[in-house]
């Protein structure tokens, strides 16, 4: 082959190795995924506030510190940053495709004759050696083999594309685990934080009623009243009494859940949370902020996104194979009878090779058909997520709204059921009123106290819902890296010695 042809056809080959089978991926517009005309920018929004670190809002000091750990302790976050290295090794696997491989061997071969008088022996390169009577021969033989898979259609462009889109994918999946993890930890910390208020509420009831139970017992002694009243006071006590132990477990689980989620034994961070703290209160009201800015603040609506970007380019792959395969190889080779004379005859090829199938029985292009199909599926997957993340938005608005007016609700019949508990037992020390009324404004101050407890409870749930849904607790600035979460993890750990 002479050197003006080779370069003819080289010529002719880069132009069709520019030509990369299937269709290109573009970005679906909002219309196409379900989002309502004009809602990307709708009127008077303000622009979201930077949620990378919600939980400072709500100046708790131990919360923050433990949804601070999910990041370097939690044991699913380090699964998903498992899985972004592995997508990292399968990018650099398919872009290794595009470059001639390369491979050596060294041979050594030594012939002994076993049986016989002279003979002959043949080497692999023809050379023919004389043995003699009983005698042996060496022989050894090195070279480096050469091949090359031209992308003339793209196949290897698009797989490394799809294996970049996986990658991305990955990154983005490692936030939403993260973004869940925080939201689990905040959740049942509060649920923590409830149940010692409960517990409080508890035993506060548990002290009044005992004085109650005493103040019975001293009236049935004077016969200012029967023993009807003791009895009732007992009872009263008791089932107050017997709601302590399942609040106690309400509280253990919790406790034990927290310890679990930052990578600990259930029961390590009992120490840490025995001393009572009130319940959690962010701020009143959260910016969300313009609709588009969420959804692309939302990880997991990025990851759908990316796998759509990879299940097109899987469109390519699919359809390249339908098309001839052009391979380029070469070698180069040595053989001696004595290492000293290895390198006194070289020899060299060069081959080309043309492929393409013509019958594999619609293989290949059912290969093609499922790849469209999933491209379909991960669409629809795709607008799906978009849908999901601005119902989550809406349902954690109204939750937060719902929860604020039940708290300001629970708030004024505390504060009633308090007066009239205080003023009920003033009578009955009295003798103005009988035991029966004095117990039902007993019951009522306790259920109010636990009701508003719950609604206090049920807003910072809601807050921490809705921080969730506004995709807040990682940089959405950047798509996360092995590299970047490898540094941040040196730097929590820094922090946390």
């Amino acid at each position: 082959m002479t050197l003006r042809f080779r370069s003819l056809m080289l010529a002719g080959l880069v132009p069709l190795a520019g030509c990369a089978a299937g269709p290109d991926y573009r970005p679906a517009p909002p219309a196409a995924l379900g989002v309502p005309e004009g809602y990307s920018v709708p009127a008077q929004a303000t622009p979201q506030p930077d949620l990378t670190r919600w939980w400072a809002s709500f100046d708790d000091p131990m919360l923050g510190e433990l949804v601070q750990q999910a990041a370097t302790e939690n044991l699913d976050v380090g699964q998903a940053v498992a899985r972004l290295r592995q997508a990292r090794a399968q990018l650099a696997q398919s872009r290794a495709a595009l470059l001639p491989s390369l491979t050596g061997g060294v041979n050594y071969t030594r012939n002994q004759t076993l049986r016989g008088g002279a003979g002959v022996n043949t080497l692999p390169d023809g050379t023919i050696i004389s043995t003699g009577g009983g005698g042996s021969s060496d022989s050894y033989s090195l070279g480096p083999d050469v091949s090359y898979q031209v992308d003339l259609f793209g196949r290897n462009a698009r797989t490394i594309e799809s294996a970049r889109a996986n990658y991305e994918a990955s990154g983005f999946d490692y936030a939403s685990v993260l973004i869940a993890t925080q939201g689990e930890i905040a959740r049942n910390y509060v649920l923590a934080r409830l149940a010692q208020q409960q517990l409080a509420n508890a035993r506060r009831s548990l002290d009044i009623q005992s004085e109650n139970l005493e103040i019975a017992g001293f009236r049935v002694q004077a016969g200012l009243v029967s023993s009807l009243d003791q009895e009732q006071a007992r009872a009263q006590r008791a089932q107050t009494a017997a709601t302590v132990p399942q609040i106690e477990q309400s509280y253990n689980q919790a406790v034990s859940r927290l310890g679990v989620l930052t990578g600990r034994a259930p029961g390590a961070l009992k120490a840490q949370l025995e001393q009572t703290r009130p319940i959690p209160r962010g701020p009143a009201a959260v910016a969300v902020g313009i609709p588009a800015d969420t959804l692309r603040q939302r990880p997991d609506v990025r990851s759908a996104e990316r796998q759509l970007a990879a299940a097109t380019a899987q469109i390519g792959v699919a359809e390249a194979q339908l098309y001839p395969a052009l391979s380029i190889g070469g070698s180069i080779d040595t053989n001696a009878n004595a290492i000293s004379d290895l390198f006194d005859i070289i020899t060299g090829r060069i081959f080309l090779g043309l492929s393409q199938t013509i019958f594999d029985n619609g293989r290949l292009r059912g290969q093609l058909r499922s790849a469209r199909a999933a491209a379909d599926g991960a669409f629809l997957a795709y607008k799906s997520s978009v849908l999901t993340a601005l119902e989550d938005v809406e349902n954690a608005i109204v939750a937060l709204r719902t929860a604020q007016a039940r708290e300001a609700e629970f708030r004024i019949a505390y504060d009633a059921a308090d007066a009239q508990a205080l003023l009920a037992r003033t009578q009955y020390r009295s003798g103005l009123t009988d035991f029966t009324t004095l117990n039902q404004s007993e019951s009522q101050l306790f259920a109010a106290a636990n009701s508003l407890a719950q609604a206090q409870a049920d807003q910072a749930n809601a807050l921490v819902q809705l921080y969730g849904a506004l995709g807040g607790g990682w940089d959405s600035a950047t798509v996360p890296q092995v590299d970047q979460l490898a540094e941040s993890t040196a730097l929590q750990a820094n922090r946390n010695k």
